[in-house]
């Protein structure tokens, strides 16, 4: 199917924390007269308008997280409990990244316990049924959401870096197909996350399992062909293992929306340059522009 609508979904928050760590770890926060450090949201900026001159987006729309506690804290209490508050110079750019975002014309997108993934899933699913969707973010979760139609662009280091994801090439790299990454976290856990899995099966385990089983299912009907030590520790952590994969799996059917035509990309360029300007962004029109 052709189509000449082209959305990129944005992670905001992935963007965000990758470009503050990236400065901060040498204290380089880019404070200005007012008292504002901006490091972060000049970062997120370059990284935005670096993928937005690579993929050529009709459409843009930033993603967020909506406060630390989602549905699957309630499911899980433990759920993420291993992350430390961020650094206090990184706070006041949560609110002016979003303000940032606003002032390009790029709707900021968000719902109250769900998180930014559950946002891009819902979204991505609605449009890909008429456009080319692109994902861009730092996270690998976001590959279960591969589709025809549905690309994942994972930034690496440093500006302009990308692996993207078809669904189409998906298998041939990793051996499994997109939607069976959310049984590969299930039964690996995410340290990240912070929900164990099975104890003791770990990627290699988990992937030999699923090339030949498919599914959780498909493993627990033929637990009698698994080795002792796998089947041992999948029956002592049978519960873990149906609970990890509520975790994993992205929801597709947040209460979010947003129209195309709210979506389309038009910079306002002078409305852009005042606001730049205001936060003494210092080279933006050489280091910040790139389309």
């Amino acid at each position: 199917m052709t189509t000449t609508n082209r959305i990129m979904l944005v992670d905001g928050m992935a963007l965000l924390f990758r470009a503050f760590y990236a400065t901060a770890m040498s204290n380089y926060y880019m404070i200005n007269s007012k008292g504002m450090p901006t490091n972060g949201v000049y970062g997120m900026l370059k990284h935005l308008f670096t993928a937005i001159d690579t993929y050529q987006p009709t459409h843009v729309i930033c993603c967020w997280d909506m406060g630390s506690k989602t549905f699957r804290n309630e499911l899980f209490e433990n759920y993420k409990a291993n992350r430390n508050a961020p650094p206090e110079e990184l706070i006041p750019q949560f609110d002016l990244a979003k303000e940032v975002v606003e002032t390009l014309g790029i709707p900021n997108i968000g719902t109250v316990g769900y998180e930014a993934d559950d946002c891009m899933g819902t979204l991505s699913r609605m449009y890909s049924e008429h456009s080319q969707v692109f994902i861009l973010t730092g996270d690998q979760d976001m590959l279960q959401l591969l589709q025809p139609n549905i690309s994942v662009v994972l930034l690496k280091k440093g500006y302009g870096n990308y692996n993207e994801y078809r669904e189409e090439s998906f298998y041939d790299e990793k051996g499994i197909t997109p939607r069976q990454m959310i049984d590969l976290k299930a039964l690996m856990g995410d340290s990240s996350d912070n929900y164990p899995g099975v104890r003791g099966i770990g990627e290699k385990t988990a992937l030999k399992l699923l090339m030949e089983h498919e599914t959780i299912e498909g493993i627990l009907e033929n637990l009698d062909q698994l080795t002792k030590g796998q089947r041992s520790k999948i029956e002592q952590d049978l519960e873990m293992l149906h609970l990890s994969r509520k975790l994993a799996r992205i929801d597709c059917e947040a209460d979010v929306d947003c129209s195309l035509e709210d979506a389309l990309f038009l910079i306002d360029e002078a409305r852009m340059a005042s606001k730049f300007e205001e936060l003494e962004f210092k080279n933006w029109q050489k280091n910040l522009i790139s389309f």
